[in-house]
């Protein structure tokens, strides 16, 4: 059965993919012209609005070789840490473990937990601590990380930390409910995790 699974498997991945990658595809920004002519029969007399398309800047295509450098953009709701940046190498809290993301990675979307991004150029190693969020690793070497909260690890006060830690753990054994049970829980697994960002 297994065998069969296999070769089944093997014979539709070499037998050609009939849809393209979003890295295969062109880096040329297009409108959507049915949307644009849908809009024309409902309103001739306006332009069409703008469509996310018109906001992204189209991707490079994916390069022959491996660039010594991984693009890097890591946004917030509120603000852009990086952008465009380059750098040798950058380490994301994934749910599924510490992830290492270097120049020529594969293709990953990974959940990110409370945890410790660092981005590495050269000897120098920035951290942030960040409660939640995602990371889209392109085959091109382009890396996007989106987190919910993000702070600098230098700017993060250990006494705060324990404090919160003891008031959400003091919640969670007076806790009556479920949803109390789960708000404290989740302060204890952020205030843990900051702590243990803090204490290395």
């Amino acid at each position: 059965m297994l065998r069969r699974a296999t070769a089944l498997l093997g014979r539709s991945v070499l037998a050609g993919r009939s849809r393209s990658f979003s890295t295969d595809l062109p880096a040329a920004q297009t409108a959507d012209p049915s949307f644009v002519e849908a809009w024309k029969k409902v309103v001739p007399t306006a332009e069409p609005p703008k469509t996310p398309l018109a906001f992204m800047q189209p991707r490079p295509a994916t390069p022959s070789s491996i660039p010594t450098k991984l693009t890097v953009n890591f946004v917030l709701p509120y603000a852009s840490e990086l952008s465009g940046k380059e750098v040798d190498m950058v380490i994301i809290p994934a749910t599924t473990g510490q992830m290492g993301v270097l120049p020529g990675h594969v293709a990953t979307i990974a959940e990110l937990k409370p945890g410790v991004l660092s981005v590495h150029e050269g000897d120098k190693a920035t951290k942030y601590f960040i409660s939640s969020g995602f990371a889209f690793i392109h085959a091109n070497s382009f890396a996007d990380i989106i987190a919910v909260e993000a702070v600098p690890l230098d700017q993060i006060d250990g006494a705060l930390v324990q404090k919160g830690l003891a008031e959400f753990t003091q919640k969670l054994s007076s806790a009556t409910t479920e949803l109390e049970k789960a708000e404290a829980q989740i302060g204890i697994d952020v205030h843990s995790a900051l702590n243990s960002a803090i204490t290395g």
